[in-house]
């Protein structure tokens, strides 16, 4: 099928997802949260054993679409927290993914693309691209990636990124545990495709079972973190700290936070 926000190929056992808005760096959108799905349930149905994914231009995934952000802020509760759920399911989704993933990080990854990039089995980065977690810069809630995150890198580590929003360069994303691999910008696609010929000379059968494996073993008190973080992520969005950052943002200034305490 065609598709409007991707790039999808295929080379016998393995396929590539582009992510294809590079004049909007890849940002997240609707849309692009339901191809992606598309993509990743039809390659379910193929012969396809691994699956590579990348972004179109400079970056890999800039976070949240600007229009998904403002239409965030006039949203009800509960389609608030009916879109935490379809963030929460789509993430899921990617770590629980049946083939394995690769991110070709090829730029930024910033917030959800940040998650995109690092819920993947692989992670192969550039060294110019950056990682960061920023949603509590613009008064959002990092609640659905914390569920992941702290699994991955530990909750001392996870704090740290989460509370501060800092960006971190490529080198410091592998020390943490975020990134597997750092690669030239001219050898990414050739080294995603050597990773994914070596997962396809191991059994097929035995590296399906090893991912349902790993999975099973967390995915009662994942999915137990993750339902509480829907509603946490819900009710931010709701607040007026959320929609400060959101007009700060868009009017290039600092925010004046009306949960920060008074001055006396």
């Amino acid at each position: 099928m065609p598709y409007e926000t991707l790039l999808l190929e295929t080379d016998g056992p393995l396929a590539t997802i582009t992510l294809n808005r590079p004049e909007k760096r890849n940002a997240v959108s609707t849309p692009m949260i339901a191809e992606i799905q598309t993509a990743l349930d039809d390659l379910e149905k193929t012969h396809v054993r691994v699956v590579i994914l990348t972004g179109a231009g400079t970056a890999f995934c800039a976070g949240m679409d600007l229009e998904m952000l403002q239409s965030i802020a006039s949203q009800s509760p509960a389609e608030n927290q009916e879109d935490s759920r379809r963030m929460a399911k789509f993430f899921r989704r990617l770590w629980s993914y049946s083939k394995p993933l690769i991110a070709a990080v090829n730029g930024h990854a910033l917030a959800g693309g940040c998650g995109i990039a690092t819920l993947c089995d692989f992670t192969l980065a550039v060294p110019e691209a950056k990682f960061g977690y920023t949603e509590v810069k613009i008064g959002l809630l990092p609640a659905i990636v914390s569920v992941f995150l702290t699994r991955q890198i530990g909750e001392k580590r996870a704090r740290d990124l989460l509370l501060t929003g800092r960006l971190v360069e490529a080198a410091e994303a592998k020390e943490l545990g975020l990134v597997n691999e750092i690669v030239a910008p001219e050898l990414l696609m050739d080294r995603a495709r050597e990773l994914a010929t070596s997962i396809l000379a191991a059994s097929p059968a035995s590296v399906t079972r090893a991912k349902h494996l790993l999975i099973s073993a967390e995915v009662a008190s994942l999915d137990h973190d993750l339902e509480r973080a829907i509603l946490e992520n819900a009710r931010m969005r709701c607040t007026p700290d959320f929609h400060e950052g959101l007009a700060s943002f868009l009017e290039k200034r600092k925010p004046v936070w009306p949960s920060a305490p008074e001055k006396h």
